[in-house]
C-alpha cells in the first residue's frame, strides 16, 4: 500500500503528465485539419485496391489520402490572404509561375505541381489497363520513338534515371511533339510550356511499400496499369 504523501504524489505528476500531452493532441488534430481554401482532393476514380496486384491498395491509400492531400492542404495555405490567386486553378498558377509573388512562386511549384502532378496521375491508371495505345496516339508515339517498344524503353529509362524523387513524362512540347522528359521533386511540365499526356510518379512514397528500392519492377508493374484511354483523350485535346 502507499501512504498519503505518496498518493499525493502521484495524482500531481499524472496530472502534469495530462496536461503536457493536452497540447500535444490539439496540435495534432490542428495540423490533420484540412486548411480552408479553393483546392481541394479529388477522390480516386476507382477503390483504392482496383490496381492490385500492380500497386497495392496500401500504397494507394497513402499515397492519395496523405500525401496528396498534404499537397492541397500546403496550396491553400500559401495562397491564403491573395484572392487574386485564389480563383485561378492550379493549372493557371503552374504556367505562370514566373510571374507569381516571390513569397508565393515557390510553394506553388512544390505544392501547386504536387496537386496537379497527382491529380492527372490517378487518371493515368485503371483497373485492366496496360496494352498499348491506339488510333492517333498510336501513331503519333509510333511516328516519334519508332513504335511502342521503343517509347517504352526511352520512358523507363527516363523513369529509372531520375536521381531522388520526380516524375519521368511524355509530353506535347510547344511544337506540338511527342517527348519523353523527367522533371525534379514536383515540378509540373506545364510551367515550360508543355502539356503532359502521361506521367509516372517515381518518389519513394509511390512504391517502397511493395517493391522497396527496386524502383524498375515497379516501372514494369505500373505499364500493367496504364490507362492509355485517357491519354489518348488528352493527346486529342492537344490537337
Amino acid at each position: 500500500m502507499i501512504n498519503r504523501r505518496e498518493a499525493l504524489k502521484t495524482t500531481i505528476v499524472a496530472g502534469a503528465a495530462c496536461a503536457t500531452l493536452a497540447p500535444l493532441h490539439t496540435a495534432v488534430a490542428q495540423a490533420a485539419a484540412p486548411a480552408p481554401g479553393p483546392f481541394s482532393l479529388p477522390p480516386l476514380p476507382y477503390p483504392m485496391d482496383a490496381l492490385e496486384p500492380h500497386i497495392d491498395a496500401r500504397t494507394m491509400e497513402i499515397h492519395h489520402d496523405k500525401h496528396h492531400a498534404a499537397y492541397v492542404n500546403n496550396l491553400n495555405k500559401a495562397i491564403a490572404g491573395k484572392p487574386e490567386l485564389a480563383g485561378k486553378s492550379v493549372e493557371e498558377l503552374l504556367k505562370s509561375l514566373s510571374t507569381l509573388p516571390d513569397d508565393v512562386r515557390t510553394a506553388v511549384r512544390n505544392q501547386g505541381g504536387g496537386h496537379a502532378n497527382h491529380t492527372l496521375f490517378w487518371q493515368m491508371m485503371k483497373k485492366s489497363g496496360g496494352g498499348e495505345p491506339k488510333d492517333v496516339l498510336a501513331k503519333a508515339i509510333n511516328d516519334s520513338f519508332g513504335g511502342f517498344g521503343g517509347f517504352k524503353t526511352k520512358f523507363t529509362e527516363a523513369a529509372t534515371k531520375v536521381f531522388g524523387s520526380g516524375w519521368a513524362w511524355l509530353v506535347v512540347d510547344e511544337a506540338g511533339k511527342l517527348v519523353v522528359e523527367s522533371t525534379p521533386n514536383q515540378d509540373s511540365p506545364l510551367s515550360a510550356g508543355k502539356l503532359p499526356l502521361l506521367g509516372l510518379d517515381v518518389w519513394e512514397h509511390a512504391y517502397y511499400l511493395k517493391f522497396q528500392n527496386r524502383r524498375a519492377d515497379y516501372i514494369e508493374a505500373w505499364f500493367n496499369v496504364v490507362n492509355w484511354d485517357f491519354v489518348g483523350e488528352r493527346m486529342a485535346s492537344a490537337k
